[in-house]
């Protein structure tokens, strides 16, 4: 029974979208001569609101991808560089990703480049790594089938068509967010006004600036594709062309954004949330949302087995949570009915999707072996405070900026730019909108197939309240880590600019105020022009001169000592030799000389993690033969020592690298502002500058300059003093 009727709903759903596109055309010729139009005319209309709203759509995508190529090629004079300076810009895990491009670049053939990065010893000293797989590379191997077979080779080089690619996804990126918000407001001019606040808070949408080939920024366009795509699809009354459009770009979307950055399953967890909570309260489509989970399913299973078996996509909380709500299916087709069962099974609903997927979580990691990074746990552990720990990664991450929560700047450049006060007012508006529909729905009063200008009920229409729990779950992310703010920041742009150029808002509003004395529909139509044509007037007058001096000023990035280093490595150093020193130089080192090194700045593998703390020793209270063991142990024949590290002077005290190490050595207690030294060993990285026994007896100093010293180690140890 239960069957039939569910069949008996996709059957209906499926006449409806036929009788629509049916008759869609005799109500629109009946509405229009109503209003003395003729169906030529309204044709000709939509059409031409369709081309300029798509053509200032793919400008602006264009416009914000030159915008950064000019700002990039200003701030590091980059084609006025060569190879080596071009590549030191790279920094950290940027480093490695380039890297191994150029390797792709230079093997005899793809099949070959392929193969010796699955099977990769030439990086790490001691270690074969799957590097497609631990570093998601597959934005490097498709950069480089794109590369070679377009015949770039002999039209430019490596470097400008790699960070072209990332400049152009963030060209997407923007259009993306653009067409998000015409779909949502109905006006091209809210896109507009979303690509001005994303470009004006630059510092909080986006890290391009400083790290362009970072997962994130090869990933996010395609979620910001899947979010428009999905805001099309939960419409109302949309016609069955676009409805599939919608579905099939949704499809693609999301498959390609988890196969590009390994934590995209955990985004798209707060959104299998937002739709969860969206079709508990039946303010959507059931079907739509279904076929939603359905994606995400095949996106891990295929995900899962392209990216050789990934047991993590199998413990991830979006299988559990799709899975719980696939099998609690049955159950909500009871819902649906308005009975006494039906109230109490809506209570209870949520309670039992969660406990399911809770538990499945809970079995899944008990059979299912998996290398789940179990430190990001402990750290959201000791960030809620519920542990405390003197764990060198665990305090190092404590102390990483991003991890953080955000700073009062952060909010007081938002409020700068209008763009927090209007998203407030949007979003109390949108969210007490939704309130009054689902205390309706807990009533028992249905939703309105179509939802009228007149109506005032814009909390009705699914895909706005998509995205106002969307945003509410980014934005407690936001609140506990300042770098969620990259995913948090450009949904804020979208969603303000959409609700300030809406009519539908502002009726929604004026509904509540029971505004006589204008009529209501006048005033929200010319509100939802006015507004937003202020703003922009206002943001083009005080921001875009602030642009203009930022892609004519000329700023210098030169880092000589690193230029040096690079070089004497490549000049002088052994080709089989190994370096030792902090994971970021090591990635840079890697990049410009291709040696290999014993540590690399990432954080998802155990054992790098216990690498990187065990060379980060050197700038710990030790003694020398406990360094040289270390470094042996690795096979290291070269170490290095930042004087920037050595010396550092941390704006956060107890954030530096070598107050880390003290504290995880128990080299330092700090009680009540005292700190006690139990350590009867200097800072090895002062002492081994000193040239005396048992330094030089370990360690050999082989070049320096301002900023690094390198050592060779000693093979054969002499204990002359």
């Amino acid at each position: 029974k239960m069957s039939s009727g569910a069949a008996g709903l996709r059957q209906r759903k499926k006449q409806n979208c036929t009788e629509f596109d049916k008759m869609a055309p005799e109500e629109r010729n009946k509405e229009n001569s109503k209003l003395g139009r003729s169906p030529k005319y309204m044709l000709i209309q939509r059409f031409a609101k369709l081309f300029f709203g798509c053509l200032a759509a793919v400008t602006s995508g264009m416009m914000y991808a030159v915008y950064l190529s000019t700002y990039h090629e200003r701030k590091f004079w980059f084609s006025s560089r060569q190879e080596l300076e071009r590549e030191i810009t790279f920094q950290g895990d940027s480093a490695i990703y380039y890297s191994f491009y150029k390797e792709l670049l230079k093997a005899p053939s793809f099949e070959r480049g392929v193969y010796e990065l699955t099977h990769n010893n030439k990086t790490v000293s001691l270690k074969t790594i799957n590097a497609v797989q631990q570093m998601t590379l597959y934005p490097e191997l498709i950069a480089s089938v794109l590369y070679q077979a377009s015949g770039s080779e002999e039209v430019i080089e490596p470097v400008y068509f790699y960070i072209g690619i990332v400049f152009g996804l963030q060209g997407i990126y923007v259009t993306a967010l653009f067409v998000t918000s015409w779909v949502m407001s109905g006006t091209w001019l809210a896109g507009m006004l979303t690509v001005a606040w994303f470009i004006i808070n630059r510092t909080d949408t986006t890290r391009i600036d400083y790290s362009i080939p970072s997962r994130e920024n090869w990933a996010l366009p395609y979620f910001a594709c899947q979010v428009a795509a999905l805001t099309g699809y939960l419409k109302k009354n949309l016609n069955c062309s676009a409805e599939k459009f919608c579905y099939l770009l949704v499809n693609a979307s999301t498959y390609t954004f988890m196969m590009m950055w390994e934590y995209s399953h955990y985004l798209l967890f707060v959104q299998a949330v937002s739709l969860f909570l969206l079709d508990s309260f039946a303010l959507a489509q059931t079907e739509k949302v279904h076929e939603v989970y359905r994606i995400y399913l095949f996106s891990l299973i295929v995900g899962y087995l392209l990216q050789f078996e990934n047991s993590a996509l199998l413990v991830s909380p979006l299988l559990s949570l799709v899975v719980a709500l696939m099998l609690s299916k049955s159950l909500q087709m009871n819902m649906k009915k308005s009975t006494f069962v039906s109230r109490l099974l809506k209570i209870m609903y949520i309670y039992l999707v969660l406990t399911v997927a809770v538990t499945l979580n809970f079995l899944l990691k008990m059979f299912i072996p998996h290398k789940e990074n179990e430190h990001l746990l402990k750290f959201i552990e000791v960030k809620l405070g519920l542990n405390t720990t003197k764990n060198f990664t665990m305090n190092w991450l404590l102390c990483q900026e991003s991890l953080q929560a955000p700073s009062q700047d952060f909010f007081l450049r938002l409020t700068q730019s209008s763009l927090l006060p209007f998203y407030i007012l949007v979003l109390i508006i949108c969210l007490f909108s939704v309130t009054q529909v689902v205390f309706r729905r807990i009533c028992g009063e249905p939703l309105k197939e179509t939802v009228k200008l007149e109506d005032g009920r814009i909390g009705e229409r699914p895909e706005i309240v998509y995205h106002v729990i969307h945003t509410i779950l980014l934005g407690c992310l936001a609140m506990c880590l300042e770098g969620m703010k990259y995913l948090w920041t450009p949904y804020v742009c979208m969603l303000a600019a959409f609700g300030v150029c809406s009519p539908e808002l502002w009726m929604t509003l004026f509904k509540w105020l029971r505004l006589k004395a204008v009529h209501p529909i006048l005033l929200a139509l010319i509100l939802s022009m006015a507004v937003p044509t202020i703003i922009g007037f206002s943001l083009w007058k005080e921001f875009f001169p602030r642009i203009m001096t930022e892609l004519t000023e000329l700023q210098e990035f030169y880092d000589p000592d690193t230029v040096e280093l690079m070089t004497w490595i490549k000049r002088q150093a052994p080709v089989a030799a190994v370096f030792a020193g902090s994971p970021q130089l090591m990635g840079v080192i890697k990049l410009c000389t291709g040696w290999m090194v014993s540590s690399l700045p990432l954080y998802n593998d155990d054992d790098l993690l216990k690498r990187n703390e065990n060379i980060y020793q050197i700038y710990s209270k030790r003694s020398a033969e406990d360094i040289y063991k270390i470094l042996t142990s690795y096979k290291a024949n070269f170490l290095i020592i930042e004087d920037a590290i050595c010396n550092e002077v941390g704006p956060v005290r107890g954030c530096r690298v070598k107050d880390l190490l003290d504290i995880a050595n128990g080299h330092v207690v700090c009680e009540e502002g005292d700190n006690y030294a139990y350590s009867k060993y200097g800072r090895f990285c002062h002492e081994i500058k000193m040239n005396y026994s048992p330094y030089v007896n370990y360690f050999t100093r082989v070049y320096w300059n301002r900023s690094y010293f390198v050592y060779r180690i000693n093979t054969v140890i002499s204990f002359q003093s």
